[in-house]
C-alpha cells in the first residue's frame, strides 16, 4: 500500500501532531507499505534521513501569527508533481487548512481517497491567532468546507468530534484513537533518582506532575489554586511542571504571589530558587524537556499525573503517564477523561482548583492506593502507535477495497471544488511545461500564458454561475494567477522554491 501523510508541522517542529505523523509513518513503513510526507519545508533543515520519503515544499513565514509555524504553499508544482508520481492509495491528511488543500488537488490527480484526522480544537487556534469575529467565522466555515471535502473524517476522541460539528461540519465521523511512543512499564530507580536528586525531592512527601505546555487554557490556574489551598492546609508536595511554553512567567508569578516556594531550572541548566516560603509545599518548574527517558522518569516517580485540561482533544501525556502506571487527575466531561472510570484507573473532579485541592487532601497520602489506581491505568488506557497505526492500517484496506467495489461514495461537489480542479488544471500545464526541452522555450512562453488566460476566463465563467466564489475566492484565484505570472517573468526549467523562504 502506498500512504501519503500531509501536515502542516514536522521536524523540526515538535507538537503533538507532528509526533503522530511521525509514528504513521514509521508504523506503516515497518509493516512493509511505502510512504510519502508532504509538509511545509523549513529552512536549513535537512529530510534525508527518514527511512521513507518527505518532500518539503515552499513555505512562508508566520511565525508573527502562530509563534514557530510556517505556512505552506499547498499548489507547489514540485511538490505536487513528486506526490502525484508517488501515486497514493490513500491521502490522509492531518491539518485542516493548506495540507488538505494538497489533499483535494492530489485526489484529483490520482483518484486516490482522502481521510482527514481531527486532532485540536481549531476554534481555540483561530480565536488565538486571528481577531474580530467576522474573520474567526470566515476562516472557521472555510476550514469546515475543506474538511467535508474529504472522503471520510476521523477524530481523536468523541469530544473532538462534536468540538468540529459546533463549528458547523455535518457529516459522519469516527473516533480513532492516537498511541504513545513510551514503552509499557516504570523505569528503574537509579533513573527516578536522579531526577529526584537534582531537584531535592524528599521521598516522602506526594509528588504531583504535569507535562505539555505551559498555556493557561490547559487548566493551569486550577493547579496552582489547588496547590495554595493545600499549603494553606499545612500539606506538603512537590508539584512539577514539565514544560516550556508562552505562559510560563505568569504561572511562576502566580505560583509566587499565592505564597508557595518556586524553584525553576534556568538556561544554563542550574536550579534556583525564584522564592522561599515559609508555608509547606513547592513547586517546581523544570522548563522543556526533549529527553523521553527523562519524561519517563517523571511519570514513574511522581504520584499523580494532573491534567485540568478542556481544551485537549485526547490527551497522549495522560497515556504515557498511564504506560509508566501513573494515574491522572481529569476534569468531568473533557475529552481526555473518556475511558477513565473514577477511582479505577484514573480520577475526574470538577473544574475547579477547590475540587482539585479535596481530592488531593483526601488521597495524595495513600501512595498504595495510588499505586493500584496507576496500575489498572497502565493495564486498561495505554494504547501504544504500533497498535494504533495498525488499526488505521486496518481501515485503509477497507476504504481501498469500497473504492474498488464502487461502494465509496463521491464527496458531493462544492464551489471550492470547481476552484481547486482549476488550479490542478494550472498544475498540470505547468508539470507539462517545465519538462518540455529547453530549447522549445519559447513555445512554452506561449502555452503558459495561455493556461494563465484560461484560467481567468474559468474564473469568469464560474463567477457567473457561483456568485458565492466572488467572496470566497478572489484571493485564491489572484494568488494562482501571480504564481503563473511569476513563472513566466523567471523562465523554464527553475524550482519553485524561492532561495528566500520568507518571502
Amino acid at each position: 500500500m502506498k500512504v501519503c501523510l500531509l501536515n502542516d508541522s514536522f521536524p523540526p517542529v515538535i507538537d503533538g501532531v507532528a509526533n503522530t505523523v511521525k509514528n504513521y509513518a514509521r508504523v506503516l513503513t515497518d509493516c512493509g507499505n511505502d510512504v510519502a510526507v508532504g509538509t511545509p519545508k523549513y529552512p536549513d533543515t535537512d529530510y534525508s534521513g527518514y527511512p521513507y520519503s518527505v518532500v518539503p515544499y515552499q513555505s512562508f513565514n508566520t511565525t508573527h501569527l502562530v509563534n514557530g509555524y510556517r505556512a505552506g504553499n499547498p499548489f507547489s508544482i514540485t511538490a505536487i508533481e513528486e506526490l502525484t508520481t508517488f501515486k497514493p492509495d490513500i491521502i490522509h491528511t492531518h491539518c485542516p487548512f493548506s495540507s488538505t488543500i494538497m489533499a483535494r488537488v492530489l485526489r484529483n490527480e490520482t483518484a486516490a481517497p482522502i481521510i482527514f484526522t481531527y486532532h485540536t480544537k481549531f476554534d481555540v487556534d483561530i480565536a488565538t491567532a486571528v481577531k474580530g469575529q467576522l474573520i474567526r467565522d470566515r476562516v472557521a466555515k472555510v476550514m469546515v468546507n475543506n474538511v467535508s471535502a474529504c472522503d471520510e473524517v476521523w477524530t481523536v476522541s468523541h469530544g473532538a468530534g462534536e468540538n468540529l460539528k459546533s463549528l458547523g461540519y455535518e457529516g459522519e465521523y469516527r473516533v480513532v484513537n492516537n498511541g504513545v511512543d513510551f514503552e509499557k512499564g516504570r523505569v528503574s530507580k537509579e533513573k527516578t533518582d536522579s531526577v529526584r536528586a537534582l531537584y531535592d525531592i524528599p521521598d516522602d512527601v506526594p509528588v504531583y506532575l504535569f507535562v505539555g505546555r505551559i498555556m493557561k487554557y490547559k487548566g493551569l490556574p486550577i493547579i496552582a489554586n489547588a496547590m495554595k489551598l493545600l499549603s494553606q492546609e499545612g500539606k506538603d508536595f512537590r508539584m512539577i511542571f514539565v514544560g516550556g511554553g508562552t505562559d510560563k512567567d505568569e504561572m511562576q508569578k502566580m505560583c509566587i504571589e499565592y505564597g508557595l516556594s518556586v524553584d525553576i531550572k534556568d538556561e544554563e541548566g542550574t536550579v534556583r530558587s525564584l522564592a522561599v516560603s515559609e508555608a509547606p509545599g513547592k513547586v517546581i518548574f523544570t522548563g522543556a524537556e526533549r529527553d523521553r527517558e527523562v519524561l519517563r522518569a517523571w511519570n514513574t516517580l511522581a504520584d499523580l499525573f494532573l491534567f485540568p485540561s478542556t481544551y485537549d482533544t485526547n490527551g497522549i501525556v495522560v497515556r504515557e503517564a498511564a504506560a509508566c502506571g501513573l494515574a491522572s487527575v481529569l476534569i468531568k466531561d473533557s475529552c481526555a477523561a473518556e475511558g477513565i472510570t473514577d477511582g479505577r484507573n484514573g480520577y475526574i473532579i470538577e473544574e475547579t482548583g477547590e475540587a482539585m485541592a479535596e481530592l488531593l487532601s483526601r488521597i495524595g497520602d495513600d501512595r498504595e492506593a495510588l499505586k493500584e489506581t496507576g496500575q489498572h491505568a497502565m493495564d486498561e488506557i495505554y494504547i501504544s502507535w504500533d497498535d494504533a497505526v495498525k488499526e488505521a492500517e486496518k481501515r485503509y484496506e477497507e476504504i481501498m477495497d469500497a473504492k474498488q467495489s464502487g461502494l465509496l461514495l463521491p464527496v458531493r461537489k462544492e464551489s471550492s471544488h470547481y476552484m481547486l480542479e482549476a488550479a490542478t488544471a494550472l498544475v498540470d500545464s505547468s508539470n507539462y511545461l517545465l519538462n518540455v526541452p529547453h530549447n522549445i522555450k519559447e513555445g512554452m512562453m506561449e502555452n503558459l500564458t495561455e493556461v494563465k488566460e484560461e484560467l481567468h476566463e474559468t474564473y469568469e465563467e464560474m463567477h457567473g454561475k457561483y456568485g458565492e466564489l466572488h467572496d470566497r475566492y478572489t484571493e485564491f484565484v489572484k494568488s494562482v494567477k501571480e504564481g503563473a505570472e511569476n513563472l513566466i517573468k523567471r523562465g523554464i526549467g527553475t524550482d519553485d522554491e524561492p532561495e528566500d523562504e520568507d518571502q
